[in-house]
């Protein structure tokens, strides 16, 4: 469905598909669509499998951007792991989409986000890194993804996520989530001590740590 769009309320043009092909994988084949939003950040891209708008809630992950880990193979997070298991999860289930966002360190950017990892060098967690660098322990927003779920015709969806923040934004923006499923992959011991601050100061729902 490339070139399609989305409109707002006043019929402005607020959401674009600009793009969709065919993708192969290691998990699987998917079709992948490029969307673009109104604002200049605002880019996402969708691995889409099975029949969105069948009788079970497709099982979706909406995964931010991490180059350390997901492109670099970092133990400082969880993150490949946590895009790996997904990308099985959905391949196994009858339908399923993986979200994948431009919001790199938890919507900081990415080199404040190496700013933060060296304040993390000198002893600080996570959360008190983006603190001292100005910014929330989590600045991410959810509504850009809600708007892309809507129109790939996903409003009532299986989430994969350990985070209670991403389930709520979802369903204020108006995505229905029938299902919080874990996503908890096995991960190295060096990101421990980040998961602990995750479930101690962000109130994630880890079980393993």
């Amino acid at each position: 469905m490339p070139q399609s769009k989305s409109h707002s309320r006043n019929g402005s043009a607020t959401l674009q598909n600009v793009a969709q092909a065919e993708l192969p994988t290691r998990n699987g084949r998917f079709t992948i669509y490029g969307f673009k939003g109104p604002g200049p950040q605002e880019e996402a891209v969708a691995l889409v499998r099975g029949k969105i708008k069948g009788k079970t809630a497709p099982l979706v992950r909406v995964h931010s951007q991490c180059l350390t880990g997901d492109v670099l193979a970092s133990l400082r997070c969880d993150c490949r792991a946590q895009l790996e298991l997904s990308l099985k999860k959905i391949n196994q289930a009858p339908s399923g989409i993986l979200l994948y966002l431009p919001q790199e360190g938890r919507g900081i950017g990415l080199m404040n986000k190496l700013r933060a990892y060296e304040l993390q060098d000198g002893g600080m967690d996570t959360v008190e890194a983006n603190q001292k660098l100005g910014f929330a322990p989590d600045a991410r927003d959810y509504d850009f993804s809600a708007q892309i779920l809507k129109q790939l015709g996903a409003k009532k969806i299986r989430l994969l996520s350990n985070n209670p923040d991403k389930v709520r934004q979802l369903e204020e923006a108006g995505i229905e989530v029938v299902e919080r499923v874990p996503c908890q992959p096995r991960v190295h011991k060096i990101s421990h001590s980040y998961l602990r601050t995750k479930k101690k100061k962000m109130g994630h729902l880890l079980d393993r740590v």
